[in-house]
């Protein structure tokens, strides 16, 4: 079905008496479902994604979406539609001036906690002014990530610190009967941890990208297959909590933001086991051994040595 034939349906299921419910509600986040559909069957029969699948309702965030037609933005307040008086917004910053936003998302997490995402054009993000530096990141447990000037930032690891609230919580929910009013209350518990958690992650990952951003004009990082290493059952914890998809991700759209270039080397780019001072390739290195000598005489702190190499690899390919 397209969005037309969809929509046309749509109308039709109002009229019915078992779905008069939906005129309860504004149209457009309706509507707004049904593009989504749409662009999601789009994209699997051009073979761009997989098959779409149902959201959970008790995993998901249930999320709603107004275009411009769907709300009205007076003097900083924010009315949605069908909606007598303004929302009741805490502000985690305010909107730049003169901004004026083109789609609100309203959006329930896991936790229970209500937010309110504002589409708007930024005129204050801007390219930084150039700069002579370039760092190569290497990624890890020990340390989140070295940097090819020889500092490692240490890994926070969030989920430890936290890990035996979390179980508890979850041995909690384990005994609640499902279904029932306390075993809701005790989901609610386990993803208000989950929530703090990764709260706490992506708080500190964007003061890193951040810097990062700013005070280089080149970053390398490798391209790692992070679904590929969860794989591992020993490590896949340690790895979810470090986050290297999420770190990347954030790299990626702030170098566009701020004028900055961020290259990705191949995975396959022995970056532990090649010398940084005279390019010999070593045959292994077990990840146990963590500084190597290398027969020019050269001793390499084994991440501080990846994250020359990328940095080298990185600037050769561009």
């Amino acid at each position: 079905m397209s969005y037309a034939e969809s929509s046309a349906a749509l109308t039709e299921w109002k009229r019915t008496e078992e779905l008069a419910f939906l005129n309860e509600v504004s149209s457009v986040p309706l509507q707004q479902a049904l593009r989504h559909l749409h662009a999601a069957y789009t994209a699997f029969y051009a073979k761009r994604a997989r098959y779409p699948r149902f959201k959970s309702k008790r995993k998901s965030r249930a999320s709603a979406e107004y275009t411009r037609s769907a709300f009205a933005w007076r003097n900083g307040r924010l009315t949605l539609a069908k909606q007598a008086r303004p929302l009741r917004i805490v502000w985690s910053r305010p909107l730049p001036d003169g901004a004026a936003p083109s789609t609100v998302t309203v959006s329930l997490d896991a936790a229970g906690r209500w937010f309110v995402s504002l589409l708007v054009e930024d005129p204050t993000v801007q390219p930084l002014p150039p700069v002579d530096a370039a760092v190569g990141v290497d990624a890890g447990l020990t340390s989140l990530v070295t940097l090819s000037t020889g500092e490692k930032i240490t890994n926070p690891r969030h989920e430890q610190a936290d890990r035996r609230k979390l179980s508890r919580a979850q041995r909690d929910l384990a005994r609640k009967e499902k279904g029932s009013r306390n075993g809701a209350k005790a989901r609610v518990r386990v993803a208000r941890i989950h929530a703090r958690i990764a709260d706490r992650r992506r708080d500190h990952l964007h003061k890193l990208s951040t810097r990062l951003v700013r005070e280089n004009q080149t970053v390398v990082v490798e391209d790692l297959t992070v679904r590929n290493m969860l794989r591992n059952h020993r490590l896949a914890r340690a790895i979810s909590d470090a986050a290297w998809s999420e770190l990347r991700a954030m790299l990626e759209y702030k170098a566009a933001w701020y004028g900055r270039t961020l290259v990705a080397v191949g995975r396959w780019f022995p970056s532990s086991k090649l010398c940084s001072d005279c390019g010999r390739l070593i045959e292994s290195l077990p990840l146990h051994i963590r500084s190597w000598e290398c027969p020019c005489g050269a001793t390499h702190d084994r991440d501080v040595n990846a994250a020359r190499n990328l940095l080298a690899a990185g600037l050769a390919d561009r």
